[in-house]
């Protein structure tokens, strides 16, 4: 693709034409200047710790054939041709369209945000819609897949790829000859401009609650960041039971869709039944059943349902009646074949005769439903292992504390991911609100020590929840990701508490 084309579309300005020109061929664009080769387009972004402008000379000597930059300088390589832009990142989304030749016009987007509950409703979802014989994709904090197959297209953030990584996943769907994707849109993609230009054909909104204030600065800042996706969502599908919901409508042009477990909505489930592996409830006259436990998964179930009927038009399901006769019928049959999602409410097998679980739950209303939920199904204790990860948001350190206290008859604080922290410091956070309870406690600064004794203090009918890491492989520590599993390490502690 030629420079020029490569543009189309972009308010931009040519600084310098360098030797090969405006209609030079372009074979690659990067932000990173160690990928810079032969035809390369070299993005410059400012980042947190570095900025792109100060690898242009770099660039140059590695063969880049233009930069886009958005701080000018008094002068640059003569080989290179400068673009200037007001907001490289912004760019940077629509020139990662035009270069993989805008495969996201040949999906349908569905989008997924809310502090908690992502990864889980993305996952009913295309779950969901695969059962019912479409052709999908997914993406977010468990990688990106095509039905079951993982793809081969890593990517460097935790939930939502950078603008050139996430249309070369779509490129790759598309070619595969995938219909929907469904997509995890976190609150640092939107602000990052990650999903500028996109149109999602449904947007997906669970719920609120204090996370990632290290970022965003105020709640209000956070919701505001959210709202963005609905900006650009032909259909809102919204839980009608959380405060914000209104302000996540305020940009919304298109149909609404809203459910709840309370207040009159859309969807309203009825009669909810909640057992240990699962629940049954009644919605629009049919009766649904989830073999998935945890109380808050009615609500992922409902935004699911939502969405799979936002998708045929919001009415009924033209697909689903095409694809298995009896239309909601069709998809309370694939609802009820739901299979859990990794390290979500996971159930650890044991013959101990107890219920052990790992989870995600990482943020204070994270803990609060996960904890709850458990305790409905538990006639023991419930004992709640805890951590908080280092360099994100330190106010709700104490507040997951007190929380996990409050809600547990015995607590464990360990490490979570601690990164640059101090473990010891991040643990001394999480105490404070812990203290602030009767509730008894122990602290150990070794994960894997920590679910080892709090699976030996189990006795017939208690409750352990492994809280934080979920799915993750990894725990980082200094940087370094050290290989780790809380689903294994459990698995390992039940082995050596049975033979001793």
């Amino acid at each position: 693709m030629n420079l020029d084309q490569l543009l189309s579309g972009i308010p931009h300005k040519i600084i310098q034409v360098g030797v090969d020109g405006t209609n030079a061929d372009i074979s690659s664009v990067t932000i990173d200047s160690r990928q810079v080769k032969l035809g390369t387009l070299f993005v410059c972004q400012r980042g947190y710790t570095v900025d792109g402008h100060s690898y242009i000379n770099h660039a140059a000597k590695a063969g880049a054939t233009a930069i886009m930059v958005e701080d000018l300088q008094q002068s640059y390589p003569a080989s290179i041709t400068v673009i200037y832009v007001q907001n490289s990142r912004q760019a940077i989304a629509y020139v990662a369209a035009n270069f993989y030749g805008h495969p996201a016009k040949k999906l349908r987007l569905v989008g997924v945000t809310g502090t908690n509950g992502k990864t889980t409703t993305t996952y009913f979802i295309e779950e969901t819609l695969r059962k019912l014989g479409r052709k999908t994709g997914i993406i977010g904090t468990i990688g990106a897949r095509v039905g079951e197959v993982p793809l081969d297209i890593s990517f460097a953030t935790s939930t939502t790829p950078d603008q050139l990584e996430l249309h070369a996943i779509f490129a790759k769907m598309v070619e595969i000859g995938v219909q929907e994707v469904v997509m995890e849109v976190s609150s640092h993609a939107l602000a990052l401009y990650k999903m500028e230009g996109l149109v999602f054909e449904v947007g997906v909104f669970t719920n609120l609650t204090q996370d990632h204030l290290d970022f965003h600065g105020t709640m209000e800042n956070y919701a505001a960041a959210k709202a963005q996706l609905f900006a650009q969502s032909k259909f809102a599908v919204v839980n009608n039971d959380d405060q914000y919901t209104p302000l996540m409508l305020k940009p919304h042009n298109g149909t609404v869709i809203s459910y709840s477990k309370s207040a009159a909505s859309d969807l309203q489930a009825s009669n909810i039944e909640y057992m240990p592996g699962g629940s049954n409830f009644e919605l629009l006259d049919e009766m649904f059943s989830l073999n998935v436990g945890g109380k808050f998964n009615v609500y992922n179930i409902l935004a699911t349902i939502g969405a799979v009927l936002a998708l045929s038009g919001g009415t009924g399901a033209a697909y689903l009646v095409k694809a298995a006769e009896g239309g909601l019928g069709a998809l309370c049959q694939a609802i009820s074949q739901i299979s859990g999602v990794p390290g979500r409410i996971q159930s650890v097998p044991n013959n101990l005769g107890v219920q052990i679980y790992v989870d995600y739950a990482h943020s204070p209303d994270g803990l609060t439903n996960i904890i709850s939920s458990v305790k409905e199904v538990t006639k023991g204790r419930v004992v709640t292992l805890f951590g908080c990860g280092g360099d994100r948001d330190t106010t709700k350190r104490p507040i997951m504390g007190k929380i996990a206290a409050e809600l547990s008859d015995f607590c464990i604080i360990t490490s979570d991911n601690p990164r640059t922290e101090d473990p010891l410091v991040i643990i001394s956070h999480a105490e404070k609100g812990v203290k602030e309870t009767t509730t008894p406690y122990e602290i150990f600064e070794n994960r894997r020590d920590a679910i080892f004794a709090g699976v030996k203090m189990l006795q017939p009918g208690d409750a352990l929840i492994i809280a934080g890491k979920g799915h993750e492989d990894y725990q980082e520590i200094d940087n370094i990701k050290y290989p780790f599993s809380d689903y294994d390490t459990a698995i390992e502690a039940i082995e050596k508490v049975v033979t001793i």
